[in-house]
């Protein structure tokens, strides 16, 4: 896959003490998911304004459009003695060929983990459980190919763990990375059964159900996608690799309704960058949003630009993250660069228990 050169701007430093080593709700400061802090960024004043998550009912306005992923988060981190092995996303191809999976193996030091690069093809690593692990072939530096003699989803339910990198201090229950929005799947249509996220939609993860019922009470709507993430290692910035994605029906006709009645309708705001990409997967030729499901491998990149949504809410990003791309794509260069430097100025925190960003029109 290629991706276009970074721009500068997206390369910045971001300090330790900025890293969100817990959830929100356990900070003394923040009594809640919604209590967050909030960066907003509007893309035609070029202002950059600060308020809490709960503010968000006041931020947006009636007919406006939250476009949600409604993935579960996986216990997808199985420990071994000096490894764990995180389950990333299933291959795409033919059921009758069984679950393959990408894998990433990582060294396990003290209450961290860094990337494994041993292994070799037609390894056999012995499980929990009495399971067994087939390494099959690499595919990219970090991440293998690889098969469990079981079925995988089931098997992590009983053996793993929430993934967790070593920013976060200690272990917090599967619960503690689920957004409000996560629900059980049914299966696929090619018969798959359903698997979950690796990692958290952190975008949504803020949302609690009260501050659900002040959206919708202000007749704010909200409509889902599913879009299964894989491990995003903090140490890789590579480009995303397929990830399966549904955007239903419903969705995809409340998308080109609300965009079909501008001027003065309402507007479309992502809530994460997997609800871009996969809402950017399902426009047609003609720039309509249509029902699909499948795998997707789109980039969003400024040059390609987008054509589904007109604001996004998310986390702070990595330095160098190929997400930084899509926020430059949705906003502009320079606002995404006014809105970092605000970020790290005024001490905003990053990663899964961090605050947010919100670009609107």
């Amino acid at each position: 896959m290629n991706v276009s050169p970074r721009p500068a701007f997206l390369d910045f430093t971001l300090p330790k003490d900025l890293e969100a080593h817990e959830p929100p709700e356990a900070r003394p400061s923040v009594p809640g998911r919604d209590q967050v802090r909030l960066l907003v960024g509007y893309r035609d004043s070029g202002e950059v304004r600060h308020h809490r998550f709960h503010d968000l009912p006041g931020l947006l306005r009636p007919g406006d459009l939250l476009v949600v992923n409604t993935s579960a988060t996986l216990p997808a981190a199985v420990h071994l003695d000096k490894l764990d092995v995180h389950f990333s996303t299933p291959l795409p191809g033919p059921a009758e060929d069984g679950e393959l999976w990408l894998v990433e193996l990582r060294r396990r030091t003290g209450k961290s983990s860094s990337p494994y690069q041993g292994g070799s093809p037609n390894e056999w690593i012995p499980m929990p459980g009495g399971s067994t692990l087939t390494l099959l072939r690499r595919r990219t530096q970090r991440l293998w190919v690889a098969r469990l003699s079981t079925s995988v989803v089931p098997y992590l339910h009983r053996y793993g763990v929430p993934i967790r990198y070593g920013y976060v201090r200690e272990g917090w229950p599967t619960s503690a990375y689920q957004t409000v929005f996560a629900e059980a799947q049914q299966p696929w249509e090619d018969g798959r059964p359903d698997t979950g996220s690796a990692e958290m939609p952190s975008a949504g993860r803020p949302f609690s159900t009260e501050l659900v019922t002040r959206l919708v009470s202000k007749g704010i709507l909200i409509a889902p996608i599913t879009l299964h993430t894989g491990v995003a290692s903090p140490e890789a910035h590579e480009p995303p690799y397929a990830e399966r994605y549904e955007v239903p029906p419903v969705t995809a006709a409340l998308v080109d309704h609300i965009r079909t009645r501008r001027p003065g309708g309402g507007r479309v705001i992502a809530v994460g960058t997997t609800v871009v990409r996969a809402l950017e997967t399902a426009v047609d030729d003609q720039g309509r949003v249509r029902p699909s499901q499948g795998w997707t491998e789109h980039i969003v990149t400024p040059e390609r630009g987008v054509r589904a949504v007109d604001g996004l809410l998310t986390g702070l990003h990595e330095p160098r993250s190929s997400h930084l791309m899509m926020l430059a794509a949705i906003a502009d260069e320079n606002l995404v660069k006014r809105t970092y430097d605000a970020a790290l100025a005024e001490g905003y925190l990053w990663h899964e228990f961090g605050d947010l960003n919100l670009l609107l029109p």
